[in-house]
């Protein structure tokens, strides 16, 4: 199992937490961004710089990704695509997105989307992460590795 990183937007806070798992259950994590993601120096993290535009990480990750890897990612079209080859998705909040969820969410996006296109104000998005989202990520990466590590 290799975990994938939309890097793009993920918090350090949640880098961090990936990096320290990888390194402890011996993992290989790549993190996929249009910047340099700094990483540690360490045998099972790397990171891949792609070219900036839209959903070029997004397009790399859904490229690369096998069956039994995981990504991470709040991507909703992203997450449905990784789920149809067969890999597990975890939000940067420590929900885990599933065949059974995914479609559900994709509609929501869509509604949402249409809201914006007909100049419906739409406010915010989800808020900063708290120390809670953290623990719940962390604890949902924990049972996530310990259930599907190989």
């Amino acid at each position: 199992m290799t975990i994938w990183v939309d890097a793009d937007a993920c918090p350090k806070v949640i880098r961090d937490i990936l990096c320290r798992a990888a390194q402890r259950v011996e993992c290989p994590l790549v993190f996929v961004a249009n910047h340099l993601i700094p990483v540690p120096a360490s045998p099972w993290i790397t990171a891949r710089q792609v070219a900036s535009g839209f959903d070029v990480a997004d397009d790399y990750i859904a490229q690369q990704v096998q069956a039994g890897d995981l990504v991470i990612t709040s991507d909703i079209p992203l997450a449905a695509e990784v789920i149809e080859k067969g890999a597990g998705v975890l939000s940067s909040r420590g929900e885990q997105f599933t065949a059974n969820n995914i479609r559900q969410r994709l509609n929501m996006r869509d509604f949402m989307d249409t809201m914006r296109a007909s100049a419906v104000e739409v406010r915010g998005g989800p808020p900063a992460l708290g120390e809670r989202d953290k623990m719940e990520f962390a604890n949902a990466l924990d049972r996530y590795l310990a259930k599907h590590r190989r």
